[in-house]
């Protein structure tokens, strides 16, 4: 194994480096659950935009709004979850907030690279902040469950 190509060394039996990993594309699909609130307009039509993207169909979309809904996770209440975004990755780490869309970013091969460019302190910093200014506003749009 090379220092300077990794993984893609040695070259295949063909003698051809394989550029596969050393490439710009998106990382595959991973599963990931997402909890999410229903009866959230704004809500509802980001996760539409999301489920409808490519990698979507691999996610578990779980709607834990109607009282009678899924369970969540012996892990996450359904207050809890309805208070805030959360994800659970591939490994089974809880996402919340900001750090939720992130995870969910990274399982979707078209917003990948939205995660990427947040996934520093800054970018921690800019989403943790703009997802509380939506928090603040949300009750507003919020429908009661039916």
């Amino acid at each position: 194994m090379s220092l300077f190509y990794g993984a893609n060394w040695p070259p295949s039996r063909h003698g051809e480096l394989n550029m596969n990993l050393m490439s710009a594309s998106p990382p595959k699909a991973r599963a990931a659950v997402v909890y999410f609130d229903g009866a959230c307009p704004v809500c509802s039509r980001e996760i539409a935009l999301y489920r409808q993207s490519e990698g979507g169909e691999q996610v578990q979309w779980l709607d834990i709004s109607p009282p009678d809904g899924p369970a969540c996770a012996p892990d996450l209440d359904r207050a809890r979850a309805l208070a805030r975004l959360h994800v659970r990755d591939e490994s089974g780490r809880l996402h919340v907030g900001g750090a939720a869309f992130l995870a969910l970013w990274r399982a979707l091969p078209r917003w990948w690279r939205w995660a990427r460019w947040l996934d520093h302190r800054p970018g921690h910093l800019l989403l943790s902040a703009a997802y509380a200014a939506f928090l603040r506003l949300r009750p507003l749009w919020r429908r009661p469950p039916a």
